[in-house]
């Protein structure tokens, strides 16, 4: 590891340590407990790493909250919902296309399960009540949506998407759609590993850290420096 990289790491974990401890002072673990999902991928899927698309706001966030998962190998910030031509950040960001900002997830089902990640996904990544916007971020290019990859997919996120509002876990409705994966267009290089290279960013530290101070507390067995 590099002096540079040595020290963005430090900076990033001692940023994380005091958002870790406001968010312990402040709300708890979480004010919110999400039940397992009463479904997962059926055990005669496919073996092997398997991949994931979710939408939920700025991919910067997204991304950081799934690489620190066990069982995760990559995770990919781009775009998802549109056509490749489009795929632009600066002509996604004006609203201007079908893309989200999605992250890809390639994860281990041995490791981690397809619930386990929508678990994450709806408690910690975003907010799955917020319609085309996530906290500053407004538009349908930060739309709430799952691109599931096969009909497993779909099924499993369907019904535990009804299976929490029914239990109403969060104060209002669902809005998270969901979608058909017809392609993912990776973003440019420096919007990969965002949070790693910027941990002082305001965009970051008020947005994004809170995140991952959520996850390590609210699901420390998951979690992997």
């Amino acid at each position: 590891m590099s002096i540079y990289n040595f020290t963005l790491s430090r900076q990033l974990l001692r940023n994380l340590s005091i958002i870790s401890l406001t968010v312990v002072l402040l709300y708890g673990v979480s004010r919110v407990i999400l039940p397992a999902p009463a479904t997962d991928i059926s055990t005669a899927a496919p073996k092997g790493k398997q991949v994931a698309v979710f939408g939920g706001g700025c991919y910067w966030g997204m991304e950081a909250v799934f690489e620190h998962l066990k069982g995760v190998s990559d995770v990919v910030s781009g775009f998802s919902g549109g056509d490749a031509k489009t795929a632009d950040y600066a002509i996604v960001s004006a609203g201007l296309t079908n893309h989200a900002e999605s992250v890809k997830i390639t994860y281990d089902p041995s490791q981690i399960s397809y619930s386990q990640l929508l678990k994450v996904y709806f408690l910690v990544a975003h907010d799955p009540t917020q319609l085309n916007r996530q906290g500053p971020d407004s538009g349908k290019q930060y739309r709430s949506v799952i691109f599931f990859g096969n009909d497993e997919q779909k099924r499993v996120a369907h019904e535990y998407i009804a299976q929490l509002n029914k239990l109403r876990i969060f104060d209002k409705q669902i809005v998270t759609e969901l979608a058909p994966l017809k392609g993912f267009y990776q973003a440019a290089a420096y919007h990969q590993n965002y949070i790693v290279h910027h941990p002082s960013d305001r965009y970051v530290v008020v947005n994004d850290l809170p995140k991952l101070a959520k996850l390590q507390a609210k699901f420390p067995d998951m979690y992997s420096k």
